[in-house]
């Protein structure tokens, strides 16, 4: 009887550490994804509430910046009581697919204008050839241009109110504003940095 106890009392003992182990890694493993909840200061000195998040990159178009397999870390939610900066890396929710990450090249106000150049189209910001950054031009191929320009018709050559143009890296064109036209402010998930 009382080896029959005994044995009876290693199995619960041993279920209990394994359970506490289980429950210790499950506990251990979640904090490394746990968004940490922040309070960044705004242009207007405003608290805007963002989460940060940890992503791995997956797809290459912007490689020259970030590369596959590359972590980044995401502020989810600064641009809703942020403006978009040309420059920044954004994650834009793309339909359809895994969020992107991409360059914003041209914000609310900018002028833009499709030119050609060669066998392709290059895109004006205020003037000036859009560069990636190994300093080349994009060049748009003819499904590029048709896409953006009728943004450039609709609006008269001006990114309107709350919309932005976002490109990868990549000179000749990725998954970017060339083929799904510009993009509404509500829809970027967050700033990378």
């Amino acid at each position: 009887m009382n080896i029959l106890k005994s044995k009876f009392f290693l199995i619960i003992l041993f279920f209990l550490i394994f359970v506490g182990l289980i429950l210790g890694l499950k506990y251990f493993l979640m904090s490394f994804n746990t968004p940490i909840i922040e309070s960044v200061k705004n242009a207007e000195n405003q608290d805007c509430i963002t989460k940060t998040e940890e992503h791995i990159v997956r797809g290459d178009s912007l490689s020259g910046i970030i590369e596959p397999g590359q972590t980044i870390k995401l502020l989810v939610g600064y641009y809703n009581c942020n403006e978009l900066k040309q420059g920044d890396i954004v994650v834009y929710n793309y339909a359809g697919t895994d969020p992107l990450i991409k360059i914003v090249k041209a914000v609310q106000g900018d002028s833009f204008k499709l030119q050609q150049s060669g066998n392709g189209w290059n895109i004006l910001i205020n003037g000036e050839i859009a560069k990636n950054s190994k300093k080349e031009p994009y060049l748009l191929n003819d499904k590029g241009y048709q896409m953006l320009s009728l943004y450039e018709q609709d609006y008269q050559g001006v990114i309107p109110t709350d919309a932005c143009l976002l490109l990868g890296n990549t000179a000749s064109g990725s998954l970017d504003s060339s083929r799904f036209g510009l993009v509404g402010k509500k829809d970027i998930l967050g700033k990378v940095f």
